[in-house]
């Protein structure tokens, strides 16, 4: 009797567990996972391949509390341990994550309203982050049927047949995304769902049987995220086959309605319809998504370098061999920056991000370019090297009618030549207010020696010692840096140079001569006279 009673006592105080991993704190213990261990069964009532029961050690089941649970990366927890909800979106953290953080704790549908290249389709892939990871549906099915709450006649069907002895199947969170872009091609059968005819005849079944219906889009989404891009691209009548998925949770195929109270998180996605001349949102739709949220462009250069140096796509040979330095990267971003303040860029298309995206992988691929067809080993981008960088600017600006006369090569040059004019205040005097001859005049020198008739050709392709060799040439350039911007390596004070000499032409001070294959500049005042003598000539015969 008492070795009965100690048999019993132990078997509740000791459970054998299988283990095939010596560091329990990589495992969970509510989610299948065959490259760990578990205290219970796998979906397919086994212990796993490869268990022995006669090798598996004993552990005190008090001590399995012990292990750790699956983090399921919910919005609460994350609020409340001050973790990052949606990593990698710079610049809304005081602006629209909030919006979206409340939005979420309130179960709300969601519209993302901004101009391209706001980060609004990367903020709606991230919510799937929010969903526990793993997810258990009865197995084979469209909807993805919750086993204690099945929708689909297959489900039902299939929990009346056998019970508890319904085959589980685990949905993982990366397989809850569904995402759309709205065409105007796009059907109700895509979104919704038709009748399949074929499976109609085969099973000699009605049409208004659920189980002929082949389901679109959004009950497939069911306990998922479905996101629907350039919602106002979608036909006003496409758009109307989502008022009762929205509102009453139902929906209707063929005159036929089914009652599916679908759990979907819905985040839509649009230009603001003001904009845009393709479509609108109907405003019976808008009525239904209860949370509107507007996105922005970075406000400042410093976040719109980190989202450019985040999201260029540079290989491992650029990364090592190019060097950009700070000062270019920052007349990028301010060529964005210009380019949305322009008045020969339409303002309601918007400027997106991918200009200085695309702006900086151009611009690193004309230097390494420049340093394949000069067999170096290494090399640091120039402003030369913005001409590279043009054609990543007028593929994204959308122009009016004035910067239609201009012509798009012609605003890109004037947007880069107003980055230049910025940076070049940010370092050195304005030239403005220097009169030429006074005593503290710092480019006194350098308009001596333009002035003598003396010019700098700065060719594309020249070597970096070629390249440096022509600044040097330049009297009083050097010195100018030297005392003007401090702690300056040599490849970063040849930079500042040739800043210089692009500066004093933003200002008329030179003249720059722009060639297919170079840049010449020289002194304004004497191309005006060579002009004149020419004239002159003329006037003597």
């Amino acid at each position: 009797m008492i070795n009965i009673l100690s048999f019993l006592i132990s078997s509740v105080l000791w459970v054998q567990v299988p283990q095939w991993s010596d560091d329990w704190s990589k495992c969970a213990v509510d989610v299948p996972d065959s490259s760990c261990h578990w205290y219970i069964t796998a979906p397919d009532n086994t212990f796993g391949e490869g268990f022995d029961w006669a090798s598996a050690p004993w552990f005190d089941a008090n001590g399995l509390s012990d292990v750790p649970s699956i983090d399921k990366q919910t919005a609460i927890q994350k609020l409340q341990n001050k973790e990052a909800i949606f990593p990698g979106v710079l610049g809304f953290d005081d602006t629209v994550l909030p919006d979206v953080e409340r939005a979420v704790l309130s179960r709300h549908n969601i519209l993302l309203l901004g101009l391209r290249g706001q980060a609004k389709t990367r903020i709606a892939r991230l919510l799937v982050h929010l969903l526990d990871e793993y997810m258990p549906i009865v197995a084979g099915s469209d909807l993805n049927d919750d086993p204690l709450q099945p929708l689909s006649r297959y489900a039902l069907d299939l929990i009346a047949e056998k019970g508890d002895d319904t085959p589980i199947d685990w949905v993982h969170r990366d397989e809850r995304y569904v995402e759309k872009l709205a065409t105007p091609d796009v059907s109700v059968a895509d979104l919704i769902g038709d009748v399949d005819p074929i499976k109609a005849a085969t099973l000699k079944l009605p049409y208004s049987d659920q189980r002929v219906i082949h389901f679109g889009l959004v009950p497939r989404a069911h306990r998922s995220l479905f996101v629907l891009n350039e919602l106002p691209d979608l036909q006003a009548r496409i758009q109307v086959s989502l008022f009762n998925i929205l509102q009453e949770g139902d929906i209707q195929i063929r005159g036929f309605k089914l009652r599916l109270p679908l759990d979907i998180q819905f985040v839509f996605t649009a230009n603001p319809e003001d904009y845009t001349n393709r479509g609108s949102i109907i405003t019976p739709l808008k009525d239904r998504i209860e949370s509107q949220i507007l996105t922005h462009y970075p406000k400042t250069i410093e976040i719109a370098r980190q989202i450019t140096s985040q999201e260029a796509q540079l290989t491992p040979e650029q990364k090592e061999k190019v060097k950009v330095a700070d000062l270019l990267e920052i007349m990028l971003e301010q060529i964005a920056f210009n380019a949305r303040e322009s008045e020969y860029i339409d303002e309601k298309s918007g400027v997106s991000a991918r200009l200085t995206i695309a702006g900086y992988e151009n611009l690193a691929s004309t230097a390494e370019r420049r340093m394949l067809i000069n067999r170096e080993d290494s090399t640091q981008a120039r402003i030369t090297d913005f001409w590279g960088v043009v054609p990543a600017i007028t593929g994204k600006v959308e122009l009016v009618y004035e910067g239609e006369q201009e012509g798009s090569y012609t605003v890109a040059m004037s947007l880069l030549g107003k980055a230049i004019r910025t940076a070049f205040l940010d370092h050195f005097p304005n030239p403005d207010d220097v009169r030429p001859g006074e005593e503290k005049d710092p480019y006194g020198t350098i308009r001596t020696w333009f002035g003598a008739g003396n010019k700098l050709d700065l060719l594309n392709d020249s070597s970096d010692a070629d390249y440096r060799k022509a600044l040097d040439g330049v009297a009083g350039l050097k010195k100018l840096v030297d005392a003007t911007v401090n702690n300056l390596n040599e490849d970063e004070r040849y930079l500042y140079m040739e800043l210089v000499v692009h500066g004093l032409a933003e200002f008329d001070i030179l003249n720059k001569d722009i060639l297919e294959s170079s840049l010449t500049f020289r002194d304004l005042l004497a191309n005006m006279l060579d002009e004149d003598d020419m004239f002159d000539g003329f006037n003597d015969n």
